[in-house]
């Protein structure tokens, strides 16, 4: 079997939707000091994306210190079956960690949770917003730097309780211990897909990881959440909040892309 390795890859921007319609472009902002660092060489190439699916190749006018645009726009629909994270706000750079290989992974939602053990905790107002917009930053990072063209949505925190309902919406799974033994990951997934999946034929499907804090769930949250999600067997070890996330929405990723096409 032959591999091929792409060893150039062009760098990537992140810009306004707005911005790839047009045939030349003079970035502001963010991606302006983004290229000045950059420090561009005439018509080298760049890849302007918008961060909902679409993207255009331009050029590096160096007289006009502008890009030029090389290329038609491309444009990449979301996947018919879509994954969402509920996740227990960890601390610090877990946080950050999980956020980045969210991103990575493809999730299309991320929903941070307060629950009651949850450590991480919160207050509305300007402090929320301003942690929103610093989250926003590193998912947008961890697109450009994994070429992927959607970034994925970051709810504002919400409690427990709210984000079981949103849950509810999804095909959602928890990786819980419970009695009898739930099954592996890709075990349940099979068996919720056969069992839910006819109900939403005509319609895209939403998929979801639900994952609780450093303590875990109080065994109250637990029931509550075993009513609307499947239980999933993460393994035999013992993962610490931010890898069964990630571990959650790997094994997630590769049974999505399983699925035989229509």
């Amino acid at each position: 079997m032959q591999i091929w390795y792409n060893m150039r890859r062009m760098h990537r921007i992140l810009v306004g939707g707005g911005d790839l319609a047009l045939d030349s472009v003079e970035l502001r902002g963010d991606a302006a000091q983004h290229i000045r660092v950059l420090r561009p060489k005439d018509a080298e190439e760049f890849e302007l994306f918008d961060g909902c699916g679409a993207s255009r190749v331009y050029r590096w006018d160096a007289k006009a210190k502008a890009l030029a645009a090389a290329a038609a726009v491309r444009m990449v629909p979301r996947p018919r079956e879509s994954m969402e994270l509920f996740a227990c706000v960890t601390k610090g750079q877990r946080w950050d960690w999980t956020l980045q290989k969210a991103t990575e992974l493809g999730a299309a939602k991320i929903v941070p949770v307060i629950s009651a053990r949850t450590i991480v905790r919160i207050p509305p107002g300007a402090e929320a917003e301003a942690k929103r917009e610093r989250w926003a930053k590193i998912v947008a990072e961890a697109a450009r730097q994994s070429d992927a063209l959607w970034l994925p949505e970051i709810v504002a925190p919400v409690d427990f309780g709210t984000a079981l309902d949103m849950a509810a919406a999804t095909i959602c799974f928890a990786g819980a211990l419970t009695e009898p033994p739930s099954p592996p990951m890709l075990i349940a997934f099979e068996s919720a897909r056969r069992s839910r999946g006819s109900l939403l034929e005509e319609r895209a499907r939403a998929y979801s990881i639900f994952v609780g804090p450093e303590g875990d769930f109080t065994p109250d949250e637990l029931g509550r959440l075993l009513k609307v999600a499947h239980p999933a067997n993460f393994g035999p070890s013992i993962l610490r909040a931010e890898t069964a996330a990630i571990f959650g929405l790997s094994v997630l990723s590769a049974a999505i892309r399983a699925i035989p096409p229509k």
